[in-house]
This record gives C-alpha cells, structure tokens and sequence, in this order.
C-alpha cells in the first residue's frame, strides 16, 4: 500500500503536535473501534497514563493484524485523553514516533471529561485502508 502525508505550506507543520494534516491511500477503508488500555478480559491494565498508551497501541496492532494489517496501513487516527495536559501530549508523541517514526498519520486528539470506564486515561481509534 502507497499512502500520501501532505503538510500543505499553507498551513501551519503539525509534525511537532504528532499528526500530518492530510493523509490518502488507494483501497478500501478499516475502521478499527476505540482500543484503550484493556486486557483480554477488558479491564483496564494500569493507572498510568503512559502505560495506558503503550498498552492501548499495542491493543490497536492486535486488531490491525487481525484484519490483515500493519500501523503502516494507517491512514486517521483518533486519540482521547482525559485530563489532557502539555506532558500527557508528550508522552504520546513518544509512542506515536515509536509506531510510526516521522510519518504520522491525520489525528485528531480530544481533550475529555471521561472515557467509557472510570480507570481510563486513553483510548484510540483508526482508520486504515486495504490496498
């Protein structure tokens, strides 16, 4: 699969926030649900927020590889952060750089009051697209 990240010089670089503003693939759209920070039986694995992502981009891979797909399939992503605050937003930086080095995909990231469970700091959905 060939994808396409655009930062148009029109607009300001969102390399530094952790996303590209647009992203196009040739194919046929995934769309993977809201993954956070569960374990098999769904409860939340940990307090910590950096744990939360780790745990909760692991959970998207599962499901990506489920359907036949890898991170680099990934056109959108959401993200979700309770309490969201400058060093939550650098953790996720962290993880998101790790994923998918200087090639991020589209993002939108929401600052919110409360997620599904009470013990959820995190959680993320995608878009991918099958070539």
């Amino acid at each position: 699969m060939t994808r396409t990240l655009l930062n148009p010089p029109a607009l300001h670089d969102p390399s530094a926030y952790g996303y590209t503003h647009i992203a196009t693939a040739p194919g046929q759209p995934v769309y993977i649900a809201g993954q956070y920070a569960s374990d098999v039986s769904g409860a939340v694995v940990s307090e910590d927020f950096d744990a939360q992502v780790a745990q909760a981009l692991a959970n998207l891979g599962t499901a990506l590889e489920a359907a036949g797909l890898g991170y680099g399939d990934v056109v959108r992503i959401g993200t979700y952060i309770t309490d969201h605050d400058e060093t939550k937003l650098h953790i996720l930086l962290e993880h998101l750089h790790a994923v998918w080095g200087t090639e991020l995909p589209a993002q939108t990231l929401v600052g919110v009051a409360a997620l599904a469970l009470p013990a959820m700091r995190f959680e993320i959905d995608a878009v991918a697209v099958r070539s």
